[in-house]
């Protein structure tokens, strides 16, 4: 089924994109969350004439997502976690204990920005990828310590 997407949606695409779905998903996860609308003529015509402002848009993101990443490549958040002899810790670090940091560091990003796998559990230096737009990604070094 075709579909125009009218916001961002994560491994899909950008608000505008036409996009060709299994069945199933439009109509039972894009279409009733009103993430996407069906792609009849009319829609296809309504969505190509604001196809240059959503461009302006998305370039104006992108190059705001940019500076922010060249900002955050230095950074270097540490952590003290109380932690086992092995150097386990008895907590975790996870993606709001990042954003935490981040937020006290003067760093505004997105909450579904921080992509982690799973949350730290070791002491030791850890690379946290950020995703800020669907192009730009940057690391932080997270510093995990172990209190006494």
């Amino acid at each position: 089924m075709k579909v125009i997407l009218k916001t961002a949606v994560d491994n899909l695409g950008r608000a505008g994109d036409v996009k060709d779905v299994a069945d199933g998903y439009a109509r039972n996860f894009l279409l009733p969350r009103k993430l996407a609308e069906t792609a009849t003529p009319s829609a296809l015509k309504y969505w190509e004439k604001g196809k240059e402002k959503r461009a302006q848009a998305i370039a104006a993101e992108v190059k705001a997502a940019q500076e922010i990443a060249g900002k955050l490549a230095g950074v270097s958040l540490s952590f003290s976690m109380p932690a086992s002899e092995e150097g386990k810790l008895f907590g975790s670090v996870g993606k709001t204990d990042v954003l935490k940091s981040l937020k006290a560091a003067g760093f505004e990003v997105p909450k579904n920005s921080v992509r982690l796998e799973t949350a730290l559990k070791t002491v030791g230096e850890h690379d946290v990828d950020l995703r800020l737009a669907p192009e730009v990604s940057a690391k932080v070094k997270v510093v995990v310590s172990a209190r006494q």
